[in-house]
């Protein structure tokens, strides 16, 4: 155990943040009753309230992770929509019934789990005196830092274990009968021998040709497929950092860069590493006080027997040693640096003066260690010549980041103080006025344009650059690219008269008339062949669902939805998309006698997982139902 903490310290670290700062806004069970109001209220969840500085907060906490998860290339408009909204909103009010129903249960849970819960974080676990207590003053500290307070903490901790109750025992109620999952497993690895036999749209263009008053009234179903998008012509400027000549920057001197050398020695240097091997004699915190006095005197006893013979420290581990990830090895722990072990461990370790020496008995959270040195790594430090090169691109980088800077300082001024036109900013910058042609909505060709992203788009078709013939202010593309662009001429959206457009309705006509011949042909065949008819069907194939060929997905499940329990069988399918209609024949249905247990073992544990899944959905959803939940203001319809 102690050798998988020390080497996944984050890791658990970002497990218990996680555990302990859920996603949404959550209280504890005590202290989220203070934040319940009337005032700006968005939702009513029995005597409690969903408010709309609650509702915001969490909304733009949600969005700004989704733009951190992309990178910040998405705009936040992209994520606000109604969907986006109502889940928050749902949360919100599925916590609010969730806490109601702790309460209504009196869930709880003892002080020592908190306390446990507590401990587990490693930022407070470091507080930790000789004795076990907590240095109350610095844990103030470090949850003031966060805003909180240990009260606030506690409840929170408290409110978290005892509502995991809630989903725990409604998840542990759904088991799946092993009757379902094997019908399940069947039906995946079943195989059918499939022919098909195709009526292509292209067979039956040659034979339809439409009336003219077919073409007319196909237009005036379909006018809106022919409608021509509003449009824009538009000047625009682009200011991007990658277009500064780096050949623009003086050189740095020595004497600046061993500034930032020193002003940086950190970075260059390599802490000092020590390799150990321990004898650990397990004594969880929690332990009763005679547990501990019992570890305590094994470890003094081996200590002892240390002291008479040196040499035999890898040999008392392997036979001795409660750590599991160590102990095969005779307790060697390899090189590790000060900050990747538990405090006290660390100090004994880095206290000791040479290879060979041995430590006192060290007391930390998870026992009794015996520590050995053997080997030390000094810390190290890159000389200046060896890194004088990096100094200097950084150097570069960042007096360009300082030029860019005043640049977009400039160009934002510039188009919006000189609002008629881009050319002085463009003089100014010595930048060039490039000419597009847009559509509100971005044009595929342009994606990988600075003039095809969506917020400079909703910025030239606003009514300040259509009707006013204002340049758009400075719009961030991505990157730390700026534009700003001047619509010239605007095109609405209008619908083109018949005459401009005959060819292309009479050739989309055309290709429905087709679709919906081969689709007549293809049942006509499929009516017969269930009559005992014929047909030259091509290659047959074996296809499963998890090997499907080359089938549509529409045509797989077609043909496994088709009754086998006749063979052949037929199934038809219109595989739309202008590709026409399709007979297949079923002639075969075959199960593999054996399957991989290692996939049934996944696929069991995932069905149980969904299942689970669906029991506390349902609940939940019965909890609302039974509970006084009334929505005063619908926040999805529009953005805050």
């Amino acid at each position: 155990m102690f050798d998988f903490i020390r080497r996944h310290q984050r890791l658990v670290l970002i497990f218990l943040t996680v555990l302990i700062v859920p996603s949404f806004v959550v209280f504890g069970v005590h202290g989220l009753q203070e934040y319940t109001s009337d005032a700006g209220t968005i939702a009513k969840v029995g005597d409690q309230t969903v408010t709309r500085q609650e509702y915001d907060s969490v909304l733009r906490a949600q969005t700004e992770r989704m733009q951190q998860m992309f990178g910040g290339a998405v705009d936040a408009s992209q994520i606000n929509t109604p969907e986006m909204r109502s889940a928050v909103l749902d949360n919100l009010i599925q916590q609010k019934l969730l806490t109601q129903e702790t309460l209504k249960k009196n869930l709880s849970v003892p002080d020592t789990q908190v306390r446990e819960a507590l401990l587990a974080i490693p930022a407070i676990a470091q507080l930790r005196r000789a004795d076990g207590s907590i240095d109350e003053t610095a844990y103030e500290q470090l949850l003031a830092a966060q805003n909180l307070t240990p009260q606030r903490l506690e409840a929170q901790i408290r409110y978290e274990l005892a509502s995991n109750q809630l989903p725990a025992s409604v998840q542990a109620s759904a088991m799946l009968p092993k009757a379902v999952i094997d019908r399940f497993a069947q039906l995946r690895a079943q195989q059918r021998d499939v022919a098909a036999l195709a009526f292509p749209v292209s067979d039956f263009a040659g034979k339809v040709t439409p009336t003219q008053a077919q073409v007319q009234a196909y237009y005036d179903a379909h006018k809106a497929s022919f409608q021509t998008p509003e449009s824009a012509e538009i000047q625009y400027v682009v200011l991007d950092p990658k277009a500064m000549p780096a050949s623009a920057l003086a050189a740095p001197s020595d004497d600046v860069l061993r500034k930032m050398y020193n002003d940086n020695l950190k970075q260059y240097t390599t802490p000092e590493e020590r390799r150990a091997s321990h004898i650990l004699i397990a004594s969880p915190a929690d332990a009763s006080p005679a547990d501990h006095a019992k570890a305590k005197a094994k470890a003094d006893d081996l200590l002892a027997q240390l002291k008479k013979n040196p040499n035999d420290f890898a040999k008392l581990a392997s036979q001795n040693s409660e750590d599991p990830g160590s102990k095969a090895n005779g307790g060697d722990l390899g090189f590790f640096t000060r900050d990747a072990m538990v405090k006290p461990f660390a100090d004994a370790a880095f206290a000791l003066k040479s290879e060979g020496d041995v430590s006192d008995v060290v007391k930390s959270d998870f026992g009794y260690h015996i520590i050995k040195l053997t080997g030390i790594k000094p810390a190290t430090t890159k000389p200046f010549e060896d890194v004088k090169a990096q100094l200097a691109d950084q150097y570069r980088q960042q007096e360009s980041a300082k030029a860019y800077a005043k640049l977009a300082d400039q160009f934002t001024n510039a188009v919006y103080e000189q609002p008629d036109s881009l050319q002085p900013v463009a003089d100014k910058l010595n930048i060039r006025v490039q000419t597009a042609q847009v559509t509100r909505t971005a044009n595929p060709a342009q994606e990988q344009s600075p003039i095809g992203n969506e917020k400079l788009l909703k910025a030239v078709f606003a009514d300040e650059s259509l009707k006013n013939k204002r340049n758009t202010e400075a719009v961030d593309v991505g990157q730390g690219v700026l534009v700003s662009a001047h619509v010239v001429t605007y095109h609405p959206a209008a619908t083109p008269p018949l005459t401009q457009v005959e060819a292309q309705v009479k050739q989309q006509l055309v290709a429905d008339m087709a679709a919906e011949e081969a689709k007549k042909a293809g049942e006509a065949k499929l009516d017969a062949l269930k009559k005992g008819g014929d047909a030259a069907f091509g290659a047959t194939q074996t296809i499963s669902r998890d090997n499907p060929g080359k089938l549509p997905p529409n045509a797989l499940t077609a043909i496994f939805g088709a009754d086998t329990a006749k063979l052949p069988a037929y199934v038809g399918v219109d595989l739309g998309n202008g590709q026409g209609y399709a007979v297949y024949r079923i002639s075969k249905v075959t199960q593999p006698a054996a399957q991989d247990p290692q996939r049934l073992a996944a696929e069991t544990q995932q069905l149980n997982q969904l299942a689970a899944q669906a029991e506390w959905n349902a609940w939940v959803g019965d909890l609302r139902a039974r509970s006084k939940v009334k929505v005063v203001n619908d926040v999805t319809k529009s953005g805050t």
